[in-house]
């Protein structure tokens, strides 16, 4: 297997497209990958035929990219790099993989709980489905345009060990994201933008002559499409969740069509007028009730996180302190962390945090370094 040669999904957005860039400054072979999810895509990949093009192009032995095109606007941006760098380019029709993603988004919804379907993709696809590519192609690594970084230190014997770190950024930091990728995969991670700001990435897209130097990063969830997750689960399931809108002491306040429109902390768009600021605080699935509250309600000391991941060792039974996130767009908050011996963990903040939801990722960390995480029930 080559330590040359990278597997590098390519999103057609300015910080893989940089990291490609980065990686052939470094001295790798790329393979660039663009993975398509199929939900509203216009047409598969075509070989010249007329017919689809098969799921692992990259795994006949090409390593041209002249045949394929796929019509997403996203893909064809990453194309435009790909030619640009002179690397192989690869559209894989992950459909299937993206489906489980797809259907895990749904469920949790409907089950009065917040998805983080981008920590799943990670898990699966990104670094999980994509190892296998790289297998494939005698390729080591797999690289991604996330701001994190991997940090390589001494073990005390023979081997290094590697370490998953916040980025450099903080306003653009992805650690958490990647905290549920297995242990064993650290050493085959590559994470070329991390070690820099997001302002230094637009200024090396220019230097590099790319043209999505300015394009505007995404803020919605690649399979939902229209930004709208409530109609996107209403439209996929035929479930009724409408119910009650409710208060904390039960006072009923108005209606809902579906508790996948609500999430924990959530302010906006809830149908109702209180006279001030009232929160989501709650979602009963049972009752098909959603609960709100003013935000002092929202308020929380302790959580608990099942089906954890460890990327360190970390004590069982020993409270330690340590800093948890428990929500993408939040900063991790000082907390004694416990593992008991069922596998879960039970997290105790020195002060109040606001927003914590059933569904969401609780990541612990040791000042930058991410340790592990698990599924806040």
């Amino acid at each position: 297997m080559s330590k040359h040669r990278v597997v590098l999904a390519m999103s057609g957005g300015v910080d893989s497209s940089v990291a490609a860039g980065l990686l052939l400054e470094q001295g790798y072979e790329v393979v660039g990958v663009f993975m398509r999810h199929g939900e509203q895509s216009s047409k598969a990949c075509d070989l010249g035929d007329g017919k689809p093009n098969p799921l692992l192009p990259i795994l006949e032995g090409r390593l041209d990219h002249k045949q394929g095109c796929c019509s997403a606007s996203d893909a064809a941006d990453a194309r435009r790099v790909a030619d640009k760098l002179s690397i192989p380019f690869y559209a894989l029709d992950l459909e299937s993989e993206f489906k489980q993603i797809v259907d895990y988004f749904i469920d949790e919804y409907q089950r009065g709980r917040t998805p983080n379907p981008c920590v799943q993709c990670n898990n699966w696809i990104k670094f999980g489905r994509l190892f296998d590519y790289a297998d494939a192609v005698d390729a080591y690594y797999v690289a991604t345009g996330h701001y994190a970084r991997m940090i390589k230190t001494p073990s005390g014997t023979q081997d290094t060990q590697w370490e998953l770190h916040r980025g450099l950024d903080d306003d653009k930091d992805q650690a958490y994201v990647l905290t549920g990728i297995q242990r064993h995969l650290l050493p085959r991670m590559l994470l070329p933008v991390g070690g820099f700001h997001k302002s230094q990435i637009r200024e090396r897209a220019t230097q590099m002559g790319l043209k999505v130097a300015d394009k505007k990063d995404s803020q919605e969830i690649c399979f939902v499409t229209s930004g709208k997750h409530a109609e996107f689960v209403r439209d996929k399931s035929s479930l009724d969740t409408s119910g009650e809108i409710v208060t904390s002491d039960g006072k009923v306040v108005g209606h809902h069509p579906g508790i996948e429109g609500f999430t924990i902390g959530q302010r906006k768009g809830l149908g109702v007028a209180m006279g001030s600021p009232y929160y989501v605080t709650a979602v009963d699935r049972q009752a098909r009730r959603v609960v709100i509250g003013p935000h002092q309600e929202l308020a929380k000391r302790r959580l608990r996180a099942s089906q954890c991941n460890w990327l360190a060792d970390f004590p069982l039974g020993e409270p330690t302190l340590a800093q948890v996130q428990f929500r993408y767009n939040s900063a991790p908050s000082d907390a004694m962390v416990t593992r008991d011996p069922q596998g879960d963990i039970q997290v105790e903040f020195l002060d109040d945090v606001f927003g914590v939801s059933p569904g969401q990722l609780a990541a612990v960390f040791l000042g930058t370094r991410a340790i592990g995480c698990g599924w806040i029930v």
